[in-house]
């Protein structure tokens, strides 16, 4: 399921660059509140999910699929291929509803948001929980630290910069949504085992 989440985006992302604009209009995740200055395509319900598949240029779908890579094949080699899929949907939709909801509180924008991250981010809590000694390493700088610590500043960083507006044009609340809906889908997982059992 890995694999085949990667080369789904990948496929979409090589489709977008022969037809972007009406990709974007309709699959994109734009704001239910528009700015009045500028006309913007309306929000639709399926592009909770639709948004995740189109990505911005080569740079920002790499960094995406290589999270999709390194988190999705440890996580889905403990919960399976089809809860993976469930969890991947389950972050992504989450995501996406935290940064309309956030959007709401703020000026009306003119742009949507696009890219995986908040599966990015649903993978990377749950490979923290499921392998919270295992160590991962930093891109810049390069320190190693356990994945509980990992994922924990990546949560606390993207809550400063999106609270602050220090990185704008980031959809740091879609990637906190990520990570909440990935935590919802394990605690019920975990809550009907221990039911089961």
């Amino acid at each position: 399921m890995t694999t085949a989440l990667i080369l789904l985006n990948i496929a979409v992302f090589l489709f977008e660059q022969a037809m972007p604009e009406p990709l974007l209009d309709t699959f994109a995740l734009w704001p239910l509140m528009r700015s009045p200055a500028v006309a913007t395509p309306p929000f639709h319900v399926w592009q909770l999910l639709t948004y995740s598949a189109l990505h911005a240029n080569f740079t920002h779908i790499a960094f995406n699929m290589f999270g999709v890579y390194i988190f999705g094949r440890d996580v889905e080699g403990v919960i399976g291929p089809a809860r993976l899929l469930a969890l991947y949907i389950a972050s992504v939709v989450a995501g996406g509803a935290v940064q309309i909801l956030v959007l709401l509180l703020s000026p009306p924008l003119a742009y949507p948001t696009i890219g995986a991250s908040a599966g990015v981010f649903g993978l990377l809590v749950s490979f923290a929980i499921l392998f919270p000694r295992r160590r991962l390493v930093l891109l810049f700088p390069p320190i190693p630290m356990p994945a509980w610590l990992f994922a924990t500043g990546y949560a606390a960083l993207e809550l400063l910069l999106g609270v602050s507006g220090g990185a704008p044009g980031v959809a740091h609340f879609a990637h906190l949504g990520g990570m909440l809906g990935a935590l919802a889908c394990l605690l019920a997982w975990s809550r009907h085992e221990r039911r089961v059992s």
